[in-house]
C-alpha cells in the first residue's frame, strides 16, 4: 500500500496525545476522520477539517490510527470494531500497551488479514504538539516503510525495533526510566529546598550535566514552583506503563528493584487521589510523607 495525502485515515482516541497528532495530521493535509468514547473531545478536531466517524464506518478507510489509554480500552475498542475490517487494512497503535496485549491483538488482527504495528511514542504534548516525538515501531518493516508519510507528519525519528510487541517493549523501558526518575527528581528538589537552595535555579544549574535530562528540565521546574497545570504526564498513566515494566521484567524472572519501589510511590500517590493529576505532583507526597 502507497500512502498518500490522499489516503483516508481513521483516528481512534482524542486524549491528551491523540488530539495532538490527529491536528498535526490535519495541517500536514490528509483526511482525517475522528472518534472518541465522549464525542464532545472531537469537536474542536472538526472545527479544523476532521470528519466525525463512526466505528461501523470503519472499513471505508485503509489506515486505522489508535492512541487510547490502557490494555483494556484497546482491547474494548478493538472489539467494535472487529465485525466491520476489511482484508489489507493497516492498524497502527500508538497507545501504550502491555506486550502480551500486543501480541494478541496482532494475531487476532491477522485473522481478518489486517495488518497490525505498534508505534508507542515519546516526547510528550510538546512533542505531540511540535511533530517532534519519537516512535519506536514493531513488526513488518515494508509495512512501516509506507507508513513514513504519516509518520513525518507526527515524528523526528522512526525506528523499527523489531518484530510484533518490540515497539510496545521499547516504550516500556522508556517509561520505566522516566516514571523511575521522576519520583528521584521529587526527592531532589525537597532536599535541595530543605537545604536553603532556591530549587526554581536547579533546572538551569543542572543543564547539560550527567543529571540532566527532558523529564527533569521539564518536572524541576514545575515541582518548585508547584506548578501542575496544565497536565502533561498523568500519574496514571506513568503508574500504568511502570507495572507494565515490572510485569514484563517478572515473565523473564529479572529482578527490577529500583523500578519496584517507583511503582509503589506511583500506585499510592495514585490512590491519593491523583490519578488524573500532572506527575510533577509525585512531590507533594514527600512533602505529607
Amino acid at each position: 500500500m502507497q500512502l498518500n495525502r490522499d489516503t483516508k485515515i481513521a483516528f481512534l482516541g482524542m486524549g491528551l496525545m491523540g488530539r495532538r497528532m490527529a491536528t498535526r495530521l490535519l495541517q500536514a493535509g490528509f483526511q482525517v476522520a475522528v472518534w472518541n468514547r465522549t464525542s464532545a473531545a472531537c469537536h474542536p478536531l472538526i472545527d479544523l477539517g476532521a470528519t466525525a466517524l463512526s466505528l461501523n464506518q470503519i472499513a471505508d478507510y485503509p489506515v486505522i490510527l489508535t492512541c487510547l489509554a490502557d490494555d483494556q480500552a484497546v482491547q474494548s475498542v478493538f472489539e467494535q470494531i472487529v465485525p466491520y475490517l476489511v482484508a489489507d487494512q493497516i492498524i497502527v497503535d500508538f497507545s501504550s500497551l502491555s506486550v502480551q496485549q500486543t501480541h494478541a491483538l496482532a494475531a487476532q488482527a491477522q485473522t481478518r488479514q489486517v495488518n497490525w504495528i505498534d508505534s508507542p511514542v515519546s516526547g510528550g504534548t510538546a512533542g505531540a504538539e511540535q511533530g517532534s516525538l519519537v516512535i519506536f515501531a514493531g513488526g513488518d518493516a515494508t509495512m512501516i516503510e509506507h507508513l513514513d508519510p504519516i509518520y513525518a507528519a507526527l515524528s523526528q525519528r522512526v525506528t523499527r525495533m523489531g518484530d510484533t510487541g518490540t515497539g510496545q517493549a521499547t516504550k516500556i523501558c522508556n517509561q520505566l526510566i522516566v516514571a523511575a526518575n521522576s519520583t528521584l527528581i521529587a526527592e531532589a528538589v525537597a532536599l535541595a529546598g530543605l537545604a536553603g537552595v532556591d530549587t526554581r535555579l536547579l533546572a538551569p544549574a543542572l543543564a547539560g550535566g550527567f543529571a540532566d535530562s527532558k523529564p527533569f528540565q521539564i518536572l524541576a521546574p514545575r515541582m518548585a514552583t508547584q506548578t501542575f497545570e496544565p497536565v502533561q504526564w498523568k500519574v496514571q498513566t506513568l503508574s500504568k506503563d511502570l507495572n507494565n515494566a515490572v510485569q514484563l521484567a517478572q515473565s523473564f524472572d529479572l529482578d527490577v528493584p529500583v523500578a519496584t519501589q517507583a511503582l509503589s510511590q506511583l500506585q499510592i500517590h495514585q490512590a491519593q487521589g491523583f490519578a488524573e493529576a500532572d506527575l510533577a505532583t509525585v512531590i507533594q507526597q514527600l512533602k505529607h510523607a
